[in-house]
C-alpha cells in the first residue's frame, strides 16, 4: 500500500532567498520595494518569488476566504486636496465595510510609484487603487504594469482612476469634456488671447484636458498652435511660474486656463504680486473644483469633478468580481461659475 503523502511545508521567504542565490535581508528588501538592492538583483528575487508563487499565494487565500482587510491607495501628492478629497471617499467606503486603507504617494514619478507598487504587493494587500495620471509614454509605466498583472492573476485586485495604460477596472474623470467646458466659457465672454497654465507634458490627464480645450477653440475658429501653453509642475507652485512666464511673454493675454485647481491658485498668487487685477484685466479658470475654489477671492471659475464619488465608486469596483474586460465608468462634470472670469477688459 503506498505510504500517505506528507503536507506540503508553506513556502518561506527563506526558499526564494535560496533559489535567488541571496541572502534573506536582501530577498526580504527587494519583494518590500526597499532602496539598497540593485535592480538587476531585486528583479531576480521578484522572479523567482513569482515562480515559486511567494507573493501569489496569500492573495488567493485572502480572497477566496473573503477576509481581505487592507486597501492599499496610491495617489500622487496627498496634500493636493484632488487627492485628499479622493482619498476620502476610498476611506469613507472602506470603514462601512471593515477595510484598513493604507495610503501611498508617488510624486508623479513613475519610479516611486513602481516602488509604492511593490511595497504594497509585499504587504499582501488584497486591493491596490491608483488614483492620478498615468503617462502618455507607455513605458514609464511598463514595469508597474507587469507588476500589477502578476498581482492580479494571483487573485488580487487592481482599479484605477484616471489611467489609460493600466487593464483593470477604472473611474473615468471628464477630462476632455471638462477642458472643453472651460474654453467654451471662455470665448463666449469674449476672449480671444487665452493662455494655458498645464502639467507635465508627459502627464496624460493634461494632454486629455488640452484636447478638450482644442475642441472648444477650434469650434470658435481659434488655433491652439496660436495659444501659449506653459508646461510646469502640476502644483501651486507650478502655476505661479506658469503665471510669471504669460504675463513676461505674452502680456497681452486677458484669460488664463489652469488645468487644475493648484495651479489656478499658483497664477492667481503670481497675478496679485504683480498687481494684474482678476477678473477686471485678466480671467482665471481652473479644474477640479477642490474644497477651497469657493473661498479663494476672487471665488474660483472651475469644472467640478464629483471627488469624493469617484473615490467611493472605485473601491465599489475592486470589491466586485473581476469580469471579462475592464469595466469603464465615466464620472459626470459640471461648469462652476464665480467671480474669477469677466468679459475681456478690452
Amino acid at each position: 500500500m503506498p505510504r500517505p503523502s506528507r503536507p506540503r511545508s508553506p513556502l518561506r521567504l527563506a526558499d526564494v532567498a535560496q533559489r535567488a542565490g541571496v541572502s534573506l535581508a536582501t530577498a526580504s528588501r527587494a519583494l518590500a520595494g526597499r532602496d539598497g538592492v540593485r535592480e538587476e538583483v531585486a528583479e531576480r528575487v521578484r522572479s523567482v518569488s513569482r515562480e515559486l508563487g511567494y507573493v501569489a499565494n496569500p492573495h488567493a487565500r485572502t480572497l477566496a476566504g473573503g477576509a481581505t482587510s487592507t486597501v492599499g491607495l496610491i495617489v500622487h501628492e496627498i496634500d493636493d486636496p484632488y487627492f485628499s478629497e479622493i482619498a476620502s471617499g476610498v476611506i469613507r467606503a472602506a470603514g462601512e465595510r471593515g477595510l484598513i486603507v493604507q495610503i501611498c504617494t508617488s510624486a508623479r514619478e513613475p519610479h516611486s510609484e513602481l516602488r509604492q507598487v511593490r511595497h504594497l504587493i509585499a504587504q499582501r494587500v488584497g486591493i491596490i487603487i491608483i488614483a492620478g495620471s498615468g503617462y502618455v509614454d507607455p513605458s514609464l509605466e511598463a514595469a508597474a504594469k507587469r507588476e500589477l498583472a502578476a498581482f492580479q492573476s494571483a487573485g488580487g485586485r487592481l482599479t484605477v482612476i484616471g489611467r489609460h495604460a493600466l487593464s483593470a477596472d477604472a473611474v473615468r474623470p471628464a477630462n476632455k469634456e471638462g477642458g472643453e467646458a472651460i474654453a467654451e466659457h471662455l470665448v463666449s465672454l469674449g476672449h480671444r488671447r487665452i493662455a494655458v497654465a498645464a502639467g507635465d507634458a508627459k502627464l496624460s490627464t493634461v494632454v486629455d484636458r488640452l484636447a478638450g480645450v482644442a475642441v472648444a477653440l477650434k469650434r470658435a475658429g481659434l488655433s491652439m498652435s496660436e495659444v501659449p501653453v506653459m508646461h510646469a509642475e502640476f502644483t501651486r507652485d507650478g502655476g505661479h511660474d506658469a503665471a510669471e512666464r504669460i504675463l513676461r511673454e505674452h502680456p497681452g493675454t486677458t484669460a488664463i486656463i489652469a488645468l487644475n485647481d493648484a495651479m489656478a491658485l499658483g497664477v492667481l498668487s503670481a497675478l496679485r504680486t504683480e498687481g494684474v487685477a482678476v477678473p477686471q484685466r485678466m480671467s482665471v479658470v481652473g479644474f477640479n473644483d477642490v474644497s477651497y475654489a469657493a473661498d479663494l477671492a476672487p471665488g474660483l471659475t472651475t469644472v467640478r469633478l464629483p471627488l469624493a464619488r469617484m473615490g467611493q465608486e472605485v473601491l465599489t469596483l475592486a470589491l466586485r468580481p473581476p469580469a471579462g474586460r475592464p469595466r469603464r465608468k465615466p464620472t459626470s462634470y459640471e461648469l462652476i461659475v464665480r467671480a474669477s472670469t469677466a468679459e475681456p477688459y478690452v
